[in-house]
């Protein structure tokens, strides 16, 4: 039987749409061996705040090349940004059905330092899939590569703030959920795992079953 392999960037809070591909493929590769590139998911989300799409970066230590390897980038203290993501998540989520429920198993994460960007970013998202429950097969990138085999997708850079999903990638669906400030701005498709999470608690499996197309 052929097995399906997804490479992907690492992301913090990573949108609905790269949880779907944990989901879709039988291999998750996290690449660590490309070069660190700003104004992408690896460092930054979006929520659903009261006034609508807001992007929350995790500032990081400015490597000494410019071309430094994401495993090696580390996250910078500046600017108190984790007691502000925090008080981001809570102001955007503390009405939602599930934050509630959640939240301490959020808030650790903005209490203790992680030195490395990749090994916070893997945690959080270790711990999203547990509450999810999902068992995704996730490794780490041991080369970078640049062929890929058939049954091999390369999303390293396709899902991606800058880039329009719908044309991006048609096997990913934005399956509409409840969102709490949905009368007010509308249903607002792809954002950070969390808003899912905190919006629907336990449905989100299935709104993520939803959102992954066969192509």
């Amino acid at each position: 039987m052929e097995t399906h392999t997804v490479y992907l960037s690492s992301a913090y809070l990573a949108p609905v749409e790269y949880y779907a591909k944990l989901l879709a493929y039988d291999t998750v590769v996290v690449e660590q061996y490309d070069h660190y590139v700003k104004q992408t998911y690896r460092n930054r989300c979006t929520i659903a705040a009261p006034d609508g799409p807001l992007a929350l970066t995790v500032p990081i230590v400015k490597p000494d090349t410019p071309k430094a390897f994401m495993r090696d980038i580390r996250i910078s203290d500046h600017g108190n940004w984790r007691h502000l993501h925090w008080n981001a998540l809570e102001s955007a989520y503390n009405h939602t059905p599930f934050f509630e429920y959640y939240k301490d198993d959020f808030r650790p994460f903005y209490e203790r330092k992680y030195e490395f960007l990749m090994d916070f970013n893997e945690a959080l998202c270790d711990l999203v899939c547990s509450l999810i429950d999902m068992k995704p097969d996730m490794r780490r990138s041991a080369v970078y590569r640049t062929e890929f085999a058939p049954g091999e997708e390369d999303f390293r850079e396709r899902i991606h703030p800058k880039k329009d999903f719908r044309t991006e990638d048609p096997a990913f669906h934005a399956e509409p959920y409840y969102q709490v400030f949905q009368d007010k701005l509308g249903f607002l498709p792809n954002l950070s795992i969390v808003d899912l999470l905190f919006n629907m608690g336990p449905e989100s499996l299935l709104v993520l079953r939803k959102s992954v197309v066969n192509v």
